[in-house]
This record gives structure tokens, sequence and C-alpha cells, in this order.
């Protein structure tokens, strides 16, 4: 067996903030890559530098107003950028890329959140995107209110985690729709159990998926 994915293998992390998607990304990461693969881990917005820039100004919670169109579009734009110049190039290049947060985020925080037209943004995401669709999305879920409690007393809320719980609760719903309308690739983990029992299911599943593409050292 090759060191890399066949064909390349795309996964994807969402949730809303506070649930462990990092935590659970890393995981993966070491994971796979203790398999012998090679593992690229990004993030959105920010997984470029022009999605650096990007990143500030949409999260920085003392820049200037920002108007919910605009703010679409400017994931967009850092997303754009971010398929173009890391997540194609390294498919091509047949690695494994984890991405924390990807197209579902923006339909859960501009679609779900803001109450902007969820077939508008997704139209969005598919022309940014080019269609590239993720092999395996997990959406960790959770109250958004316990989630937030995690990190509410360690460090600053960014301009999103400051929303009020309205807008957490409609993104949390975008996303369960989501994983409704898209099973076979969308996985549903219950983000309020502890780390390891949250990795364990994350850690079934994407053996389970690895077996169907034939990779791996098992």
């Amino acid at each position: 067996m090759s060191a890399n994915c066949q064909r390349g293998l795309f996964l994807t992390f969402e949730g809303v903030d506070g649930v462990g998607k990092t935590t659970q990304a890393q995981r993966l990461r070491d994971y796979l890559s203790a398999q012998g693969l090679t593992v690229l881990m990004t993030r959105e917005p920010g997984g470029t530098p022009l999605g650096g820039a990007i990143r500030r100004l949409l999260l920085d919670p003392s820049a200037p107003h920002i108007g919910k169109r605009a703010e679409a579009l400017l994931y967009s734009a850092d997303r754009a950028e971010h398929v173009a110049d890391v997540i194609r190039p390294a498919l091509e290049r047949s690695e494994c890329v984890i991405s924390d947060r990807y197209t579902d985020s923006s339909v859960g925080y501009q679609g779900g959140g803001r109450e902007l037209s969820r077939r508008d943004i997704e139209r969005l995401n598919e022309w940014a995107t080019d269609g590239l669709q993720p092999d395996r999305t997990y959406l960790l879920d959770m109250d958004p209110a316990a989630a937030r409690r995690r990190f509410a007393v360690s460090r600053e809320t960014d301009r999103l985690e400051s929303e009020p719980n309205p807008f957490q609760n409609r993104a949390r719903q975008a996303f369960l729709d989501l994983a409704k309308r898209h099973r076979d690739r969308i996985a549903v983990i219950d983000a309020s159990r502890g780390i390891d029992e949250v990795w364990s299911a994350i850690r079934t599943n994407i053996d389970a998926l690895l077996a169907t593409r034939k990779i791996g050292s098992r």
C-alpha cells in the first residue's frame, strides 16, 4: 500500500464553536499519520496568507461592522483561495486533507445564524470551490450554550462566538438539517460526551471509510 491516500481523501470537521473540533481533528491527523499516510491539516478561514487577513477582519470583535451579505462573500473568497492553493493541490498529490471547517460552516452560520438564503449560500459555495466536496464530514453536535461554557473562562470570544444564543441555536439547527440531507457524507457525533468517547466514535467511522477506500495498514 502506498504511503499516500489513493486519489486523496478530504475530511472536514464542523459544528458550533466550543464542541472540540480542533482537538479531534488533531487526533485524526495523528491517527492517520501513524498509519503511514501523508496528512495535511488546515482550517477556514485562514488556511492561506489571504485567508489569514480575511480571518482577522471577520473574527476580530473590534473590527468595523460587516453586513451579512458581505460577510458571506468574504468567507467565500477565503474558501476559493483555500481550495485553489491548498486543498485541491494536496488532494492531487494523493494526500489526506483535514480541514477545521469548510462549506457547511457558511450554511450553518450565514444561512442559519444570519438567516440568509441557504440555497444562495450553497450556490456560492459551489462556485467558490468549483464543486469540491469532502469525502466525510464530522459534525460535532451539542447544545451551543454548553459548548460556549467550555471556552468562555479561558479566552476572549471572537465576533461569531459572541453572537447571542438565538443565533447559535439557528446555526446548530442548520448544521443538523444539512446532516439529514447528506447522510452519506456527514456523520453526526455527540460532542457532549468525553473527549475519548468522541474520538472513539470518529475512529470507528474513519476505519470503516478507510476500509471502503482500501487505505491504511490494517
